[in-house]
């Protein structure tokens, strides 16, 4: 075992009551539980089961049947230990509580001035009532001997079955007298019998675990608390909250306060930040300190409150306003009340104004709160378009949430497992740790929501794969290891490595040497970062530069699913761009452009073709602006967008020189060249074998012959055509001459028409 799991095992046997937290998680006991053949002590294995029983109950306060697995085999492994006897005792005697709990003990009260009959009828109701408790009691818990003082417990539920069996003995006695017409009911025994076994199930309550009781439910201040990061937000509620009590408390003093601050509060961050729970939380708050008549959330959209046509917005915002009165009117997505270039046929902002004159009016001001959620910059933005709604949202009562750190984010990911009885291994945890990282590209992220998402992916994938076997240990359907986070597609099965993809292409020699040797240095510093080794800094933007036609397209793809294979990029697609994707007509449109594309290549490769187009000299020319967008975007996202800017070789070396923060950013070249007349002949027999034809052999020849004779403007684009054009000249020569000839053969005749059509000649 590592020290750390030494050290909190030896823990374990420092632990003996139940009111106290265990000294480890329900994740770590079963993760210690899942290597059980490495624990020797059977009493540290014993406290083990108990801790996973603890941890069960408290999640399903009703019976739950592997809870009373574990406590059963505690007590196999560690019978007499103090902590596994005293959570099978207290688990006993809180059925036993539950079952007088269903009980109501006031009914049972006999009246003196009843008739005779009515106490008979009673008398008897209560009887069955007893015996129906006796034979539920534990006997062999009811009737053990305490010998140790520290069980008070135990003695109270056994001084309870004694009332029980005392007034079961009187109720008989009663029922005998009644039977033989001498009607003798004892009240004022009965009674007192009933008053004592009230008094004592009320001190056993208070006697048992509070894990067992559910009388620590936490308040919304320490629900807060429990929620995983979140350490700034929580520090302000809890101001918050303790400013709330203290206007309260000044107020039944009669104190007053002209400026408050106010209830409605503005919830800002990206998706999956807990902006509704959040809000729900609020609102309990708001509900504790009565404040609010109730905690319910009214929760509505755009979609609840705007109309379609006059007046429709107006009713139905004062609608939903009508419902959260006493309570919350949770608004998410709010900004989207107010579009950008809205007309006159959009009535978001007639539910804006609905909502201002609600907020201050005499009916509904005070009597309920706004909360308002959506992604940080559309809030700020909308706020700032709205001045009457502005000045209701006072700066202290703006929250915006982060998004989650990684390591929040696997403890999200445990609780999602645990709450459907699940568990990750330590490597399944790190192959998940991948898996959030890998999904982690833009703002899009879904941060909680997409970790539950994926979490029930990884669920399903076990369960897909897997048929339930009652004989298999109980851990084996609790457990997700590595095997079951391996997710392979069809498509993933039938494409090959880029690496050997790079490989098959023809020439290329210099570009192949350069991209394998890039490739060999990522996986080299990548194992070098596993092992904890310093790592140099990678250099991946890079420059390709070369004539049309060269190849340089087909080598950025392969060099972005190269970058994923080695894990530096997490989607591993391209985009092409060219200066019209990047640069506007008009002032401030260029960094929007710009952006746009940078967000659609975040976690693959930006490929920029002809970038030499964005710098020009022109008075007027936005080019300049796209370059430094690019530049800064390139900054703000270094680990998570490889850029490739592609031309000319001449014009690109002027473009890098044109701006500073270009230059200092590529650092790779990439030169290719012209492909040689061999290679252009290679590739039309490449491309044709593709569709199962075949190049007559004084066709090679002629082609070869042209190849070397001219200078072939466009490389491997210009075979492309002169390929197209030569199968659809075969094809109207085998059919408008009724040829029976082979329908695979290009002939010379095919491939000297495609040439000069392609050329241009006659």
């Amino acid at each position: 075992m590592e020290g750390r799991d030494i050290l909190e095992l030896t823990q374990l046997q420092q632990w003996t009551n139940l009111d106290e937290v265990p000294p480890v998680s329900e994740v770590e006991v079963l993760r210690y539980l899942n290597n059980e053949k490495t624990i020797e002590d059977s009493e540290v294995k014993a406290t083990l089961y108990v801790i996973l029983a603890y941890y069960r109950i408290k999640r399903h306060p009703a019976q739950d049947s592997l809870a009373d697995q574990f406590i059963d085999r505690a007590k196999e492994l560690a019978p007499s230990h103090p902590i596994v006897q005293g959570l099978y005792d207290c688990v006993q005697i809180m059925r036993g509580y539950t079952l007088l709990q269903r009980k109501t003990f006031d009914q049972w009260i006999l009246h003196e001035t009843d008739h005779n009959s009515a106490k008979s009828k009673k008398v008897q109701s209560i009887l069955m009532d007893v015996d129906a408790l006796i034979t539920q009691w534990n006997d062999n818990l009811a009737e053990s001997k305490i010998v140790d003082a520290d069980r008070p417990l135990v003695k109270l539920y056994q001084e309870i079955y004694e009332q029980l069996s005392e007034l079961q003995n009187t109720l008989v006695d009663a029922q005998e007298s009644i039977q033989q017409r001498r009607i003798s009911i004892p009240v004022k025994e009965i009674n007192e019998s009933i008053r004592n076994l009230t008094d004592l199930k009320d001190e056993l309550f208070h006697h048992l675990p509070l894990f067992l009781t559910n009388e620590n439910k936490e308040n919304p201040l320490e629900q807060f608390e429990q929620m995983i990061g979140l350490h700034d937000v929580k520090a302000y509620i809890k101001k918050y909250y303790h400013f709330l009590k203290y206007q309260q408390q000044r107020k039944s003093l009669g104190f007053s306060m002209v400026d408050e601050p106010g209830l409605h509060m503005i919830i800002s961050g990206n998706p999956g930040t807990g902006k509704t729970t959040i809000a729900r939380l609020l609102a309990s708050i708001y509900y504790d300190l009565g404040i609010l008549e109730t905690k319910d959330v009214v929760e509505v959209n755009r979609s609840h409150l705007v109309g379609s046509y006059v007046g429709q917005s107006e009713e139905n915002t004062m609608n939903y306003v009508k419902q959260a009165v006493g309570g919350v009117l949770f608004i998410d997505e709010a900004y989207s009340l107010k579009r950008e270039g809205q007309t006159g046929n959009d009535y978001g902002q007639a539910v804006i104004d609905t909502l201002v004159s609600a907020m201050t009016s005499k009916d509904y001001g005070g009597r309920f709160a706004i909360i308002l959620a959506g992604y940080p910059e559309e809030m700020r933005q909308f706020l700032w378009a709205n001045p009457g709604l502005r000045s209701r949202f006072p700066e202290q009562n703006h929250i915006e949430l982060p998004d989650y750190k990684t390591e929040e984010l696997l403890e999200i990911a445990e609780s999602v497992a645990l709450e459907n009885d699940f568990f990750f291994t330590t490597r399944a945890l790190r192959t998940l740790e991948t898996q959030i990282e890998n999904e982690r590209v833009d703002e899009s992220f879904g941060n909680a929501r997409t970790v539950r998402n994926l979490v029930l992916k990884n669920i399903f994938q076990k369960g897909a794969a897997e048929s339930l076997n009652e004989k298999e240990h109980w851990l084996d359907h609790m457990r997700i290891d590595d095997r079951d986070l391996q997710f392979t597609s069809a498509q993933d099965l039938d494409q090959s490595s880029p690496l050997d993809e790079l490989h098959r292409l023809i020439g290329l020699n210099n570009v192949k040497e350069e991209v394998r040797k890039l490739s060999s240095f990522v996986k080299a510093q990548q194992q070098r970062k596993e092992y904890g080794l310093p790592i140099v800094p990678i250099e991946l933007h890079s420059v390709f530069s070369g004539n049309p036609g060269t190849g340089k397209t087909t080598v950025a793809d392969i060099y972005a699913r190269i970058l994923k294979e080695c894990g530096l990029l997490k989607r591993g697609h391209i985009v092409v761009a060219s200066r019209s994707d990047l640069v506007a007509g008009y002032v401030g449109q260029t960094a929007m452009k710009t952006k746009k594309k940078v967000r659609e290549a975040l976690g693959g490769v930006l490929f920029i073709d002809e970038a030499y187009a964005l710098h020009s000299k022109g008075r007027d020319d936005f080019g300049k602006e796209a370059i430094e967008t690019l530049v800064d975007e390139m900054t703000r996202h270094n680990e998570n967008l490889v850029v490739i800017l592609a031309g000319y070789q001449y014009e690109m070396q002027q473009l890098i020189e044109s701006n500073p923060g270009l230059s200092s950013r590529f650092k790779k070249y990439f030169h290719f060249p012209d492909y040689t007349e061999t290679e252009l002949l290679e590739i039309a027999n490449h491309l044709t074998s593709q569709y199962e034809y075949e190049i007559e052999e004084g066709a090679k020849q002629f082609l070869l012959q042209q190849f070397r004779q001219h200078n072939v403007r466009g490389n491997g684009r210009f075979v492309t055509n002169i390929v197209n054009e030569a199968i659809q000249f075969q094809s109207f020569r085998l059919f408008e001459s009724n040829e029976e000839g082979q329908i695979n053969l290009l002939t010379l005749e095919d491939w000297q028409k495609a040439w000069q059509t392609v050329r241009g000649e006659k």
